[in-house]
């Protein structure tokens, strides 16, 4: 929702935004999902 990343990761391996977020938020209760989630938004690149 915020930089796209979880709905391009989503679209990329056919999954439902919903659930990569679900594991975002999972990843981040454990404190990796944010630096996951930085580096991804970094790399991906931007929508044309």
């Amino acid at each position: 929702m915020i930089a796209g990343v979880c709905a391009a990761l989503a679209n990329r391996f056919g999954l439902s935004k919903g659930l990569v977020r679900f594991g975002f938020v999972l990843f981040g209760l454990f404190g990796v999902g944010e630096l996951v989630y930085i580096i991804l938004w970094i790399m991906i690149p931007k929508e044309g």
